[in-house]
């Protein structure tokens, strides 16, 4: 019902008075007979019921408006940044996701970028056509209290993307809640989280890969997940572990006969997945992130761009999205970090390891 509709039906209401034999009523004589201290009570709850259906019919109203400003199109993404945690230079979860924002916004204006530290509203989950995580994990995941919520979400087909140690939960149900949602999650004594330098040398015919090139960079890569038998499970970064992944000692997160068995093998480890879940909706997993030197790659960003709207039921263009013009070096990737640089930061140390550009001061004899 529109504005010019309800105005007949509000007269129809006024003139339907608790006094039959009185003239026609506006709204200013139903509000001095509120005042009245002779109006019958039955009067009263006349004018209640008439304000309460007043006031309705207004929401309504722009309720209707507000669905039909955003009936554009436009996909909402709902980018959540965790607690600060490692350090300088690492799990830096605000600034990581704030250049994904920006990866996005300059790729598309199809898209529009909701960026939060900790966990959303509940007004912004419900706007949310994909939901990604960027945190913590284990029992301190920024997820682990509202799982039932993400999981309604999910089943109206939301998408998920999980980032670095936003892939674990904790063993047990919560664990089990991420294999459904997610396809796939770091379990422990079973999964592993070397630091290594994982050679992506092809990657699938997948939408997700879009325009990406094969890469290599240095990260802590978890591998050997536990995945979902339920869906569809496909790998889109992986890469054969080298021996010296399985240096340390069995232990929660560093080794088990399991996985030692299959790097042994010379088995691919998948780091990276998409998942098409048994509801119709999408998920991707993520298990690079822990450097946030490498979002200044930008085959890296391109594939995190290609699935966040993926997920959000985008279609990727066939060279995958722009990421814009500007590349991202190191003074753009020293931005919105939760901690600063230590007295012995060498940004040009940083910059050639990671094969970024910086402006920064040469060293020496350079």
């Amino acid at each position: 019902m529109n504005a010019t509709q309800r105005l007949p039906a509000l007269q129809l209401l006024l003139q339907a008075s608790p006094y039959p034999n009185a003239p026609p009523l506006n709204h200013r004589c139903h509000l001095a007979m509120w005042r009245s201290p002779v109006a019958p009570p039955h009067a009263r709850t006349f004018v209640v019921a008439l304000l309460f259906v007043v006031a309705n019919g207004l929401l309504a109203g722009l309720a209707s408006q507000a669905t039909a400003e955003d009936a554009d199109g436009n996909k909402q993404v709902l980018l959540v940044a965790g607690n600060p945690s490692h350090g300088f230079g690492s799990h830096e979860h605000y600034a990581g996701v704030r250049l994904l924002a920006d990866a996005i916004t300059s790729s598309t204006d199809k898209a529009a970028v909701t960026v939060v530290k900790r966990w959303p509203t509940d007004e912004q989950v419900d706007a949310a056509d994909t939901i990604v995580i960027y945190c913590d994990g284990g029992g301190r995941h920024v997820a682990m209290a509202h799982r039932d919520q993400l999981r309604k979400k999910l089943a109206k087909g939301c998408g998920l993307v999980c980032i670095h140690y936003a892939v674990e939960m904790v063993p047990g149900e919560p664990g089990d809640d991420w294999v459904e949602m997610l396809g796939g999650h770091f379990e422990v004594h079973y999964s592993v989280n070397p630091h290594w330098v994982a050679d992506f040398k092809s990657l699938p015919n997948h939408p997700i890969a879009a325009g990406v090139e094969p890469f290599k960079t240095d990260d802590e890569w978890y591998f050997y997940m536990r995945f979902s038998d339920q869906g569809k499970v496909t790998p889109i970064l992986a890469a054969v572990a080298p021996e010296d992944t399985m240096r340390r000692p069995d232990g929660a997160h560093s080794g088990n006969p399991h996985v030692r068995k299959s790097v042994a093998a010379g088995e691919k480890q998948t780091v990276a997945w998409a998942y098409d879940r048994p509801d119709g909706g999408r998920s991707f997993g993520f298990t690079g992130g822990h450097y946030h030197w490498n979002w200044g790659n930008d085959n890296q960003r391109r594939l995190m761009a290609n699935a966040i709207l993926w997920t959000a039921g985008m279609d990727v263009p066939k060279n995958g999205f722009s990421l814009g013009q500007e590349k991202v070096g190191v003074e753009r990737l020293l931005e919105n970090q939760d901690y600063n640089p230590p007295k012995n930061f060498d940004q040009q140390q940083v910059a050639e390891k990671f094969e970024l550009t910086s402006t920064g001061p040469k060293k020496k004899g350079q």
